[in-house]
């Protein structure tokens, strides 16, 4: 039986997609129109769960902080001027290497996640899958209010709309 843990990374995957479908049906230029908002643009707002995807499998896989923060750096410099699907090419790659790490951990296994700043996190696999999902659902959240502020629908990607998907 799959761990819950999955499922709902399943759905996660399935949200960031319909995202990157209903992206693709707007005026690209939408994607770096500046707006007063959570995030200046909606680009900077994929680059964002993007780049939070990446520290966090770093994270998974014992990278010290420094090695994180060279990464995230890099991100910042992989992402400048690419298109909404380079973008979507991205987070396709970060999802197969997720899936791959996954293949072999006992997902409640706890792990330490020491931070110079915060102290050291004791979290489980799942916990912290838990926390991408929950990251990710967030930051969907702020780009549908993005589009409204854009004048653009949003697409839902509740959790329920994957289950009725999912299930049909």
């Amino acid at each position: 039986m799959k761990h819950n843990a999955l499922e709902l990374y399943d759905y996660h995957l399935w949200a960031n997609q319909k995202v990157f479908q209903h992206l693709k049906e707007l005026p690209q230029e939408v994607l770096h129109q500046e707006i007063q908002s959570v995030f200046p643009t909606l680009f900077a707002a994929l680059v964002h769960i993007y780049r939070v995807e990446n520290v966090w499998l770093l994270g998974m896989s014992s990278a010290s902080y420094e090695e994180i923060v060279a990464v995230n750096n890099r991100i910042t410099e992989e992402t400048e001027g690419k298109s909404l699907e380079e973008i979507e090419q991205l987070f396709a790659g970060i999802a197969d290497r997720y899936q791959s790490f996954f293949a072999d951990k006992d997902l409640d296994a706890v792990k330490a996640y020491p931070h110079p700043q915060f102290g050291t996190l004791m979290a489980s696999y799942a916990d912290i899958i838990q926390h991408l999902v929950n990251h990710g659902t967030y930051h969907r959240g702020n780009i549908t209010a993005m589009l409204r502020q854009l004048g653009y629908a949003g697409v839902p990607t509740d959790y329920v709309f994957y289950l009725y998907e999912r299930n049909s």
